[in-house]
């Protein structure tokens, strides 16, 4: 848990900042001071051995940066004789020498200063005349490890970003994805594994190719700790947007983690972990945003490579990128000879359905299903996120499904598990509850049909019940006197010429015999119909909520003859009121 007096000593700068900040900028100087403080208290007792070696080394000629590393004890240091507290020597000075300071520490870290464009910050609190107090009161709070451990400092920090998320959540859902969501695709994505659970010194990766500020890592590393405290996590992320790449990477920092693992970019036009792959995988990637602007190096990329590349199976429309994400996490899967990998992914509805046979869509769903890669698919409450209020669909993938989700596919309707939030935050209104989590979680693994009060909760599906296949019904061309038209050439001569008027299509289940469904379906309909049997694609679709509706029988006449009645009545009453 978070220290609640440290957290509010920290949020009290917000004191200072109002008026010249609006609160939804608070972040961009709070966070940066908070990392900047940490790190200052963490390399102080180090310091002056740091100091001394850089000049031995330099003097022999030899690049001091490895021998600084070994000495400050951590995977970063500062080669600069000043800290925050001798900065409050030099009032006149201030921004200055914040520079200078800020300048000497290694290459990583100046990464997330600049990434926070915290040099700008320095310049607007200098104008305002702010910026001696805020760096003193940053001076006064005592951040070294053994005041404040690595799990209590990143708690604060965790702490800190969401109330800044909060603040700004016109903008918060691209960056911040609720902690509820968080916790309960980590508890769906560990479930299985027990060994990592339990086995004492056992090591696993965990990726986000949509890191934003590093939530599901925070939140995964809190999980497997919890569980297993000799269990290590190693964390990696890329994320585009650089303020939450700099609270990413301040966030792993802070926590202890190697912050070369967190990389900057487009994940998509530029993979910044080509080759690797992982245990674990966790993202909520933009929902339904198109992929214009890389389109280029993706139709590259799909053209070139194919199945050695990441978007073999096919190409989404440009309109939503989501599917993409899918098809890079596959990409980032372990073998499953090595192990295999598990990873859980926030979609919206659209990569559910979307794109008859033969659409790119289609065809990305065909390769997972018919590749036996989903274990399960759950759907969210609305109105769960900050910036939507649509509804959301989290999928659970795995290359090493236990034996008894071979071939199947569970879906849970969890959109009725929810609690409504005290406060409204942007479009989130309801939140689940820990219980809600664990209930979710436990239908999860018990992998069985649920039906709750006549309504199905949890269903269990083979992968094939979600393919079709879709054929071409023709009908034959007359002419003005009603004969058929024959053709005249090419390898149909002589016989019947369909007409691109009547031409219909039909979606056979994989089930079922194509030409037992077309004469029980189309022939006592059209007798004189035939089956293009060229033109047959096969497709999938996952018709979720078609799974899980409940037929409600009508209102009787009865009922609804009486409320028009009341309503009449009352309408009468308020006519009869304004005539008097």
């Amino acid at each position: 848990m978070s220290d609640p007096n440290l957290s509010s000593f920290i949020w009290s700068v917000a004191d200072l900042l109002r008026g010249d900040y609006k609160q939804s900028e608070y972040g961009k100087v709070i966070l940066p001071f908070t990392v900047l403080r940490r790190l200052d208290c963490v390399l102080d007792p180090t310091k002056a051995a740091v100091l001394a070696e850089k000049v031995k080394r330099e003097a022999a000629g030899l690049n001091p940066e490895p021998f600084l590393l070994k000495k400050s004890g951590q995977l970063f240091y500062n080669t600069s004789p000043l800290d925050l507290k001798k900065l409050m020597g030099d009032s006149d000075h201030i921004g200055e020498n914040l520079r200078t300071y800020m300048q000497a520490f290694s290459p990583a870290v100046r990464d997330i200063f600049e990434s926070f464009e915290f040099h700008i910050q320095i310049d607007r609190l200098a104008k305002a005349g702010l910026l001696y107090q805020v760096t003193e009161k940053f001076a006064t709070i005592d951040l070294h490890p053994d005041v404040v451990s690595n799990a209590q400092m990143g708690a604060v920090f965790e702490e800190l970003i969401r109330k800044f998320a909060e603040l700004s959540n016109e903008t918060a859902g691209e960056h911040f994805t609720p902690r509820e969501v968080i916790r309960l695709m980590v508890n769906l994505l560990f479930i299985e594994d027990d060994e990592a659970l339990t086995k004492p010194g056992v090591v696993r990766s965990l990726y986000d190719p949509t890191a934003g500020t590093g939530g599901m890592l925070s939140v995964g590393g809190e999980h497997l700790a919890s569980h297993n405290p000799d269990a290590r996590l190693v964390m990696y992320g890329q994320e585009l947007n650089p303020e939450s790449y700099a609270i990413c990477k301040a966030d792993m920092l802070i926590k202890g983690q190697d912050i070369a693992n967190i990389i900057f970019g487009n994940t998509l036009s530029a993979d910044g972990l080509p080759g690797k792959v992982f245990d674990y995988m966790l993202s909520n990637p933009p929902f339904g945003v198109e992929w214009k602007k890389i389109e280029k190096e993706i139709r590259k990329e799909a053209e070139e490579q194919g199945f050695n590349g990441r978007f073999g199976p096919g190409l989404p429309r440009v309109s939503d990128g989501s599917l993409l994400f899918l098809l890079h996490l596959i990409s980032k899967m372990r073998p499953a000879q090595d192990g295999g990998s598990r990873f859980g992914i926030v979609l919206n509805g659209s990569p559910l359905f979307t794109g008859g046979a033969g659409s790119g869509e289609s065809e990305i769903r065909r390769y997972v299903l018919e590749n036996d890669l989903v274990e399960a698919i759950i759907g969210l409450p609305t109105d769960m996120f900050y910036n939507t209020g649509i509804s959301t669909y989290v999928w659970i993938v795995s290359n090493r499904k236990p034996d008894a989700r071979k071939g199947k596919v569970q879906l849970i309707d969890a959109s009725g598990f929810w609690q409504k939030m005290r406060k409204s935050l942007g479009s989130k209104r309801k939140e689940l509850s820990p219980e809600h989590i664990e209930e979710i979680t436990q239908i999860f693994g018990k992998f069985k049909k649920v039906t709750r009060d006549g309504v199905p909760i949890s269903r269990i599906f083979k992968n094939e019940d979600f393919g079709y296949k879709t054929i071409t019904v023709e009908r034959p061309l007359r002419d003005a006197q009603g004969n058929l038209v024959l053709s005249t050439k090419g390898k149909g001569k002589g016989q019947r010429q369909p007409d691109a008027s009547l031409r219909d299509t039909e979606n056979v289940p994989l089930s079922e015999d194509v030409n037992t469904y077309f004469e029980r379906e189309v022939l006592p309909h059209a007798p004189d119909a035939w089956i293009d049997h060229e033109k047959t694609s096969t497709g999938y679709e996952i018709p979720f909520n078609r799974h899980f509706y409940v037929f409600k029988p009508p209102r009787t006449l009865a009922e609804i003859d009486a409320e028009l009645i009341g309503v009449t009545d009352r309408i009468l009453k308020m006519i009869g009121g304004l005539t008097q």
